[in-house]
């Protein structure tokens, strides 16, 4: 049996607002957008893409008060690492599987996250997801093994090791290697981009030479604002790798931000010169091309992960734009419902 939505939808990669009622057929896909005058006032959109996470250190909210980045992260002995190896395994499943619950309640159908741990690290995070509307995506770390296991590879960045196996192996199985880059400064970057990474994470500090070779090599780029200013890296150039490459949006480590889309949006919206409709594509459509994912737009034979918000509510009643309410105003307060799997799952 179809079930409908009806609204203002957010249709297609450009976000056009339909009046009228989305269709979903009995198999959780997308059956027909149809144009109608309807009662109502709410807004529906494609649910979205957390393109860069770190949900092991969940377990460290708001820890580490005063570190350098470094400190904080920095592989083997930053304090998240010393705290992921002295907490014991129920311990670091019911963290994660809490802050999945809190990503599904906002309105995000998957993560892909930097999965730490090796082997059992990605088991782990497949028990947190276990039974949740959400795709939690490991892009392993440790070894081969793991990335054959998870989803892909997440490196930690080239200064750190070359990668050339992984990046090899990777591509031999047919997944996604992503990598850190140019978080710090520069001198990761032309390493990261030499291995042709599927994407990159963060590129704070690129330089005028790197500029350059996104320009001929167009690699796609998850920027986490919020992140870099808590860790005082900078902030990336974000309008001007905007127009040389596929941006997409990740709230990076539990430990230093809550996995809020909303609140990432709003962040990059009010700190840059990017226009809503690109802040809503980084944190949707982007996001699923980078993850090869069947959803992430509002579009007929496409997966149906959507987010109903309430455009009555306090907070959006009277708002005369949607794209711009969803991006710089809306919040968890705001959803009415959540579409994350499909009905046949």
């Amino acid at each position: 049996m179809a079930t409908e939505y009806t609204g203002t939808i957010l249709r297609g990669s450009e976000f056009d607002p339909v009046e009228g009622r989305l269709v979903v057929d009995e198999d959780g896909r997308i059956e027909a957008i149809e144009e109608a005058s309807v009662d109502g006032a709410d807004i529906i959109l494609p649910a979205f893409i957390n393109a860069h996470t770190h949900i092991g250190d969940s377990i460290a909210k708001e820890a580490g008060r005063g570190l350098s980045l470094e400190e904080l992260v920095a592989p083997p002995d930053g304090l998240k690492h010393r705290l992921l190896r002295n907490a014991d395994r129920e311990e670091l499943v019911s963290a994660m599987r809490t802050s999945l619950r809190f990503m599904q309640q906002g309105g995000t159908a998957a993560c892909l996250d930097f999965r730490e741990g090796d082997v059992e690290g990605v088991e782990m995070l497949e028990d947190a997801q276990d039974g949740l509307p959400i795709d939690a995506l490991s892009f392993a770390r440790g070894s081969i093994e793991a990335m054959e296991a998870g989803d892909g590879f997440g490196a930690s960045g080239a200064n750190d090791d070359t990668f050339d196996e992984e990046r090899a192996a990777t591509r031999e199985a047919g997944k996604p290697f992503g990598i850190h880059a140019g978080e710090v400064d520069e001198s990761d970057i032309d390493p990261a981009l030499d291995l042709e990474p599927d994407f990159l994470v963060h590129m704070v500090h690129p330089q005028p030479a790197h500029l350059e070779r996104l320009e001929d090599d167009p690699v796609p780029i998850v920027v986490c604002p919020r992140s870099n200013l808590v860790t005082d890296v900078g902030l990336s150039p974000y309008s001007e790798l905007n127009e040389l490459t596929t941006l997409a949006l990740g709230t990076d480590n539990v430990m230093l931000n809550s996995p809020s889309m909303f609140r990432e949006m709003e962040f990059l919206a009010k700190l840059s010169d990017l226009t809503a409709d690109e802040i809503l594509r980084m944190a949707t459509v982007n996001g699923a091309e980078i993850a090869d994912l069947d959803y992430g737009v509002l579009e007929a034979g496409k997966e149906a992960r959507l987010l109903v918000l309430d455009g009555g509510t306090n907070n959006l009643a009277g708002a005369r734009d949607p794209v711009r309410a969803v991006v710089r105003r809306a919040g968890v307060d705001d959803v009415k419902e959540t579409v994350l799997e499909p009905e046949s799952r």
